[in-house]
């Protein structure tokens, strides 16, 4: 099976390249704009806005898995969130048509409910609150459009919630580093309860619905379950590192001041910093998402939840790695 992957020289995809390739019965090929520093003779430069690109490196191909992605929270021009991430969907499906490919695993995103929702499940009304989360359900609504005139197609959608793992450098490292350092403060009680996801049990989720999910349209929510709540998390990271890691509460209104003082820092300096209102009502709200339907489709995870936060906190804070390679993400 020749699958082409686009996005894969980040975070997720490099761990997925590295689980695929392990197996003698897919042929490989990742188109990104940068070069893959783990996987490069698999890797071909190329920008998913490059329409006419895309149709020639997609000769051939079974099956698209689609990752590329703008994702942090602070890009600039906004609109860059929908050039990517709409267009780039666009192109993409013109590609695929092009090349007779009718098989697609698109990576979309939790972002697409929007905050403090009550465990919704994959029928739960799309409500995202920022560019990223709308952008990523526009490019699901024109998956959906296009089902309804390629009903031979098999269209795959997994909506991971927060993903986590060894090299990774987004808001979850940033949770556990400033846990692990003892200097952490509390935003709120910490009864708040935060679903996450381990970056080698999606991996292994995307082998499972290349190999099993191969008809029609499907919606998957990812999440690694049970849910820890922010207590529960610190206590977790307390118990892996041997160590007694004081926390003071914060009202969340007290928090939120110092978000926005950040932010009007941010703006006067020109710098991005690690610390902004966006980022302060993420980390207090409820993030828990239904996990129903994955955990009857047959998969089996390879990590418990502990399992990944333990390898990931040993990989990081206790025997990190001789090299400096990471990815940046959120």
């Amino acid at each position: 099976m020749k699958v082409t992957l686009i996005g894969a020289t980040g975070f997720v995809g490099t761990r997925l390249i590295g689980l695929l390739q392990t197996s003698v019965d897919y042929e490989l090929k990742n188109i990104d704009k940068q070069e893959s520093l783990f996987f490069p003779q698999y890797t071909e430069l190329g920008d998913v806005r490059d329409l006419e690109m895309l149709k020639d490196k997609l000769n051939g191909t079974d099956v698209v898995i689609l990752l590329a992605a703008e994702h942090r929270d602070d890009v600039t021009p906004t609109s860059l969130y929908y050039d990517v991430n709409v267009g780039g969907m666009q192109n993409v499906l013109a590609a695929m048509e092009a090349n007779g490919v009718k098989r697609i695993i698109f990576t979309s995103s939790v972002a697409v409910y929007g905050l403090n929702k009550t465990n919704p499940n994959e029928e739960h009304v799309a409500d995202p609150f920022n560019h990223y989360g709308q952008s990523k359900w526009q490019a699901e609504q024109l998956l959906q459009q296009w089902y309804t005139t390629h009903p031979d197609w098999n269209i795959d959608i997994v909506r991971p919630t927060v993903i986590f793992g060894e090299r990774n450098r987004g808001n979850v490292y940033n949770l556990l580093k400033q846990i692990s350092s003892g200097k952490f403060l509390m935003v709120g009680k910490g009864e708040n309860k935060k679903s996450m996801a381990y970056v080698g049990n999606i991996v292994s989720f995307v082998k499972f619905m290349i190999e099993n999910v191969t008809d029609g349209y499907n919606v998957f929510n990812y999440v690694d379950k049970p849910d820890n709540n922010m207590n529960q998390l610190v206590a977790h990271v307390n118990k892996v590192l041997g160590q007694h890691i004081p926390t003071t509460h914060f009202p969340y209104w007290l928090g939120m001041c110092g978000g926005y003082c950040f932010d009007l820092l941010s703006r006067l300096t020109g710098k991005k910093l690690t610390v902004s209102s966006v980022r302060v009502k993420k980390f207090c709200a409820t993030t828990q998402f239904d996990a129903t339907k994955i955990q009857q489709s047959g998969f089996k995870a390879p990590y418990t939840l502990e399992e990944g936060l333990s390898r990931t906190l040993r990989f990081e804070f206790i025997d990190p790695p001789k090299d400096d390679i990471i990815f940046r993400s959120e």
